[in-house]
């Protein structure tokens, strides 16, 4: 059993940053974020293999978040943010290589979530 653990929510202006972490207990071969807004549906974030290879990023945030991972951690730095990015982010991890890391069935293991709030 993996467990995740995440830090680095917070409250942010509009136009600022924060940077997540997530490491989790062992190794794992893809590492994701998600997100949840209320009364919205988890949403995929970006996902990223063991061995950085893959990197994949939902439609609403690409160009301004970037993920990275070392050793058993993931991180999502997030950059230019916007209201609308106002969510709890989850950690997530898999243990197959899938030909796509957006569904949430591609995950075995998910951490508890670090709210994330953009003032506007």
């Amino acid at each position: 059993q993996i467990q995740l653990v995440e830090s680095g929510g917070g409250l942010v202006q509009a136009g600022g940053s924060l940077k997540l972490s997530c490491a989790a207990s062992g190794p794992t071969y893809v590492m994701g974020w998600f997100r949840q807004a209320p009364g919205k549906e988890r949403q995929f974030v970006a996902a990223v293999e063991w061995s950085g290879n893959r990197p994949s990023y939902g439609d609403s945030v690409k160009g301004r978040f970037t993920i990275t991972n070392s050793g058993n951690s993931v991180y999502l730095q997030m950059n230019s943010l916007e209201p609308d990015d106002t969510a709890v982010y989850y950690c997530a991890a898999g243990r197959n290589s899938r030909p796509n890391y957006a569904p949430l069935s591609a995950y075995e293991w998910w951490g508890q979530g670090t709210q994330v709030t953009v003032s506007s």
